[in-house]
């Protein structure tokens, strides 16, 4: 089946172990495994709050983490020196000019914290096509004519969800999140759901919460129709 019906994450029987031929892997972050990656599930799980991930040879896992890492806009904190390499911006910004070579680049920058990646080639086919779609964005940073910073996300109807960022640049990506805080703000948003803490979002003053507050979170949000792009 091209889509599914997702399990609502706030009632779901989340299990603790599941096992995949002679290997178990904890599960209590994860909704289901093996959906299609699709356009169509994807508009789905976003907006219940399911994102997929992949993990080496386990079916393609969909996840609803148990701590959620948001940034509220409010609670933001940009260090001393980001905010003294913010004024010299030596940058411009663009939002969805080049969105395929933006993920691209998050699939091919190498992480300290990673070994290889989650974006595939099926990642990168079906988050274009739900750019295309008017519901995968992109922020590209530029020097001159160069590309050498992003982040790409989903709107999750009126909840921006960060995926994946790059930078060539020193501070490139950073300065991308802080442009597109500020883009979302003039569009009415006061959070960003982070999906999992890193140790950037956290500097910035992200935190965690439960899933069943974010959910809560997720929900009312999207009750107020706001159109972030």
């Amino acid at each position: 089946m091209s889509s599914i019906n997702f399990p609502d994450p706030k009632t779901h029987d989340f299990a603790e172990w599941v096992a995949f031929g002679s290997y178990y892997y904890h599960a209590k972050d994860i909704v289901c495994f093996g959906a299609r990656l699709s356009t169509e599930n994807l508009r789905n799980a976003y907006r219940k709050g399911i994102f997929p991930w992949t993990i080496e040879g386990v079916p393609l896992p969909w996840f609803c983490p148990e701590r959620r890492a948001i940034l509220e806009f409010s609670e933001l904190h940009i260090p001393k020196s980001l905010k003294k390499f913010q004024k010299k911006n030596p940058f411009t910004f663009t939002i969805d000019k080049a969105f395929r070579r933006v993920i691209t680049n998050c699939a091919r920058v190498k992480r300290a914290h990673e070994k290889g990646t989650w974006i595939n080639r099926d990642f990168i086919e079906t988050y274009t096509e739900l750019h295309k779609q008017g519901e995968a964005h992109s922020v590209e940073v530029w020097e001159n004519e160069t590309l050498v910073g992003g982040l790409y996300g989903v709107d999750a109807g009126g909840v921006f969800v960060g995926e994946s960022m790059f930078h060539f640049r020193p501070n490139a990506s950073k300065l991308a999140l802080l442009f597109l805080i500020g883009h979302l703000k003039a569009s009415g948003a006061d959070w960003l759901d982070a999906q999992v803490m890193t140790p950037h979002m956290q500097h910035l003053g992200a935190k965690e919460i439960s899933r069943a507050k974010f959910l809560d979170k997720l929900k009312q949000t999207q009750t107020q129709n706001l159109k972030l792009f």
